[in-house]
């Protein structure tokens, strides 16, 4: 057992699903009423103030009153504000629409910024398309953010990812393109930037019977060589480093039904990989989620990973220590 355990906090996220998923939205800012004095008389007036917690179960609201839509969810802080970019499902829609950004400074109270990646008339990014999970990293040596995605049709047949940059966190961002990473399939994926500054592409490939990690270029825009293959049916990645050993969560590929995600560790990204363990041994179906993206946060005296989840029906309390060592 680990000395320092880590909790997991109430998901930041949900994740719309068409005919094939359900709507769910966690968490919520609070909106207050006011009467306000006017003429003589009280009249009803509603204003929406800072909220100071998170309230499963909830509809999350932006400062302007809207609904939050960053669905598939990546995060990054800049400076001393955090980066929400996600899927724009306002229209109820299935096929891609825009990737939303929205900015935090608290993680609770949302401004939106800018969608930051538009539908355009046809090729990866035109109507009907999907267009999901965007996770955002900074190269530092190209002063570019850089934008992954999944990339594919509506019978998720050509399994590919993504690129977009911008020289602004929350500007327009130009699409580069797509490919097959080392010519494999990719479907869920995940970024990962190490503390080192080399950036990886996690992603399940082969029909979902394995999961690659691949090291990105320098400038993180194509893929260098594969690390490590994990053979196993696995998806939805989620990856964190904490007291230099890294974190693998992931989830089975049951559809949208949900499974007990595990969890595997090492001092390498090159393995060995300790066995898989449960994430939530307290809940046989990990409280009907799957991961999302993993987001440190770091305090004055601690730091804490905060999991973005994908809910596929209604809870999403997730804690309990991680196991260390092989």
């Amino acid at each position: 057992m680990m000395s320092n355990p880590y909790f997991w906090l109430p998901s930041l996220q949900c994740c719309y699903r068409s005919s094939r998923r359900l709507v769910v939205l966690l968490t919520s800012l609070l909106t207050l009423i006011s009467l306000l004095a006017s003429t003589g008389s009280l009249t009803a007036h509603a204003a929406t103030v800072p909220s100071q917690s998170i309230v499963p179960g909830g509809s999350w609201t932006d400062s302007s009153g809207n609904s939050i839509q960053a669905h598939g969810t990546g995060l990054i802080k800049v400076g001393s504000t955090y980066y929400w970019f996600g899927e724009n499902r306002a229209s109820n829609n299935s096929a891609f629409v825009a990737i939303s950004c929205y900015s935090s400074t608290d993680l609770v109270n949302w401004t939106f910024r800018n969608n930051v990646l538009a539908v355009q008339s046809s090729d990866d990014l035109g109507p009907n398309r999907v267009v999901e999970r965007p996770k955002v990293i900074y190269n530092a040596s190209t002063s570019t953010y850089v934008m992954y995605l999944h990339i594919d049709n509506s019978s998720y047949g050509e399994a590919k990812v993504g690129v977009a940059t911008s020289s602004t966190v929350d500007g327009s961002y130009t699409y580069r393109g797509s490919y097959n990473p080392n010519g494999n399939q990719s479907r869920d994926m995940t970024v990962f930037e190490d503390t080192n500054g080399s950036a990886y592409l996690i992603y399940a490939t082969s029909n979902n019977t394995a999961l690659n990690i691949d090291r990105l270029s320098s400038d993180y825009l194509s893929d260098a060589g594969s690390v490590y293959t994990f053979s196993s049916r696995l998806e939805a990645p989620g990856m964190f480093k904490a007291n230099g050993r890294y974190y693998l969560i992931t989830s089975s590929p049951t559809g949208w039904a949900p499974n007990p995600n595990t969890y595997v560790s090492a001092t390498s990204l090159s393995g060995p990989w300790t066995s898989a363990a449960s994430l939530a041994p307290n809940s046989p179906n990990t409280y009907d989620s799957q991961d999302a993206f993993i987001l440190p946060v770091i305090g004055s005296s601690t730091t804490t990973y905060i999991r973005q989840l994908i809910v596929l029906h209604s809870h999403c309390m997730v804690h309990g220590p991680l196991r260390e060592g092989p």
